[in-house]
């Protein structure tokens, strides 16, 4: 490889993390990271690492190790929205970090950089450094783990204890579920390189073993909090075990959708979930998937490319096929994507090479495009400043990088994510959460009435308010209970619109101040068209109860 090109693509991933870490000061969002953030900040508040409580309520859903890593940022950064998403974000870099030399040691130097870039740049890493949850976590967890046991095949026994260490962190996220990637791809590998022996062998097996002793943590604290306590009240019934729903409920259940967390499924919903969330590469991986089928494009990689490719193909056919699905699953298998479209991408030539090199650059302009008419319409603050901002990057792309040659392409590609970021984290975002009334509202309290009480009346999904304002939120679910505290002077009640004409009518309601609110990852063409927007917006309220 030429040395302009390892430098290329360092400084193109230089300058994608640089700017993705913008989305380390933006504002945290609903529903997920908000929950997550707000259950975190009462691990510190009550100073209790064992139980995981939402608005005063015990909690099972999700394993500890998310809250433990954002608790432990709260410990050493304070309780704030930079403090929450920067483990993620240092994670996400360790995970490009493992996909690099996983590439680099089945294939070679320059197939690590460009997967690393890919997988950086791909639309739905850049949104989830911005809109944290869990999935970055299994990302890099899982891909530590495969690293670490392709290694131990032939390495030394740390491999086997450092690959086991990850994966358990990887089922301290999700679920045992996560072993499927980690194992599935060795194992298909295995059978078909007729390696049948490495099924049998010790090491495999300590393995396993040492998963199951890393993840000790996990199964105590769902011991104490719910298997010693069947009397608590969880999914509306008592007698819940949470090592049962660890073990079982929370992965079976959810993949054939009878446990107590149900979903629809729709068996090609990561088909078209994979051409946005992995853009601006989709096209390329489809091309490179549909290339793998062909034997003769096969025969020329070494062996080892079957635990990245069946990796891929077995974790998206269960995604595919489970009844519960989310587009942040596919966060998983994107470093199995950016290998896969790597390795294609350094076989263009020709004909290929220009169809590509044309269907990027249209690709670029379009989004473009679509970018600046979001902006028009929306009219957020400072709309023609982004307009500019894209119409440059989008110039200076294609003044710098020129020519018909792979390079070019990965440049232009990897720009059209940089142009990509600073929309959503400098411009876009901002004005999205300008609508997040649960953040203003908890940020306004905090500022102006430092020292109140703040409460919550019968609305279940008010995370960021949770999150936001000072202390934790006292929860109100009926105004029977809410006569019991009405006369604490300190109290500020955040209130939906449609409990309000109650609350007038029965209280002597004093409203220190209102907020407009719309449920923001749930977009609409009127939400995002400012003349229509009054017309979809809802409205909350600080009160006082007098």
């Amino acid at each position: 490889m030429k040395l302009k090109d390892i430098k290329l693509y360092k400084i193109l991933i230089g300058i994608i993390t640089v700017i993705s870490s913008l989305a380390l000061f933006g504002g945290i969002m609903e529903p997920d990271s908000a929950l997550y953030a707000s259950i975190a900040k009462n691990m510190v508040l009550r100073n209790d690492w064992i139980n995981i409580y939402v608005r005063g309520a015990d909690w099972l859903d999700k394993p500890h190790l998310t809250f433990w890593l954002a608790a432990a940022s709260f410990k050493i950064l304070g309780i704030n929205a930079f403090a929450y998403k920067l483990p993620s974000f240092l994670f996400g870099l360790l995970g490009a970090g493992y996909l690099y030399k996983l590439a680099k040691d089945i294939y070679n130097h320059k197939t690590g950089l460009i997967s690393a870039l890919i997988f950086l740049s791909s639309l739905h890493i850049l949104i989830s450094t911005f809109d944290v949850r869990a999935e970055v976590y299994i990302t890099t967890f899982t891909l530590a783990a495969i690293y670490h046991y392709y290694k131990a095949q032939s390495g030394s026994f740390w491999h086997i204890v450092l690959g086991s260490f990850f994966a358990a962190c990887a089922i301290m996220i999700k679920g045992i579920f996560v072993l499927i990637p980690v194992f599935g791809g060795f194992i298909l590998y295995w059978v078909i390189t007729k390696q049948y022996k490495e099924l049998l062998k010790l090491k495999w097996w300590l393995a396993i073993v040492l998963i199951l002793v890393f993840i000790i943590p996990e199964l105590y604290t769902l011991y104490v909090q719910f298997d010693l306590h069947p009397e608590k009240i969880v999914f509306g019934k008592t007698g819940v075990s949470g090592l049962k729903f660890f073990f079982w409920d929370s992965q079976f259940g959810r993949f054939f959708n009878n446990g107590p967390i149900k979903g629809k499924g729709d068996i090609s919903f990561f088909l078209h979930t994979t051409i946005w969330a992995f853009l601006p590469w989709s096209i390329l991986l489809y091309t490179a998937v549909i290339n793998l089928f062909k034997k003769k494009n096969r025969v020329t990689l070494p062996p080892e490319s079957i635990i990245i490719w069946t990796s891929a193909a077995i974790t998206f056919l269960l995604f595919s096929l489970s009844k519960f699905q989310l587009p942040h699953y596919i966060l998983i298998i994107l470093p199995q994507f950016a290998v896969i479209t790597a390795l294609y991408l350094q076989k263009l030539e020709g004909k290929s090479l220009k169809i590509f090199f044309i269907a990027q650059t249209v690709l670029a302009v379009l989004i473009v495009v679509i970018l600046i008419c979001v902006s028009i319409f929306f009219k957020f603050e400072y709309f023609s400043v982004a307009n500019a901002m894209l119409s440059v990057l989008l110039f200076l792309s294609v003044l710098f990088f020129r020519g018909l040659k792979i390079e070019t392409i990965i440049a232009r590609s990897s720009m059209i994510s940089i142009s990509l970021m600073i929309f959503l984290s400098g411009f876009f975002y901002p004005a999205l959460l300008k609508y997040e009334s649960g953040m203003e509202a908890g940020i306004w309290l905090k500022e102006n009435h430092p020292n109140a009480k703040p409460a919550v009346l019968m609305y279940p999904d008010a995370y960021s308010f949770d999150f936001y304002a000072n202390g934790e939120p006292q929860y109100f679910w009926d105004f029977e209970t809410l006569n019991k505290h009405k006369r604490d002077k300190n109290m500020v009640i955040y209130v939906w619109e449609p409990e309000m004409e109650r609350l007038k009518k029965d209280y002597n309601t004093q409203i220190l101040k209102s907020f407009e609110y719309f449920h923001i990852t749930k977009l609409t063409g009127k939400f995002i068209n400012a003349k229509t927007r009054p017309q979809v917006l809802e409205r909350f309220y600080l009160v006082r109860i007098q």
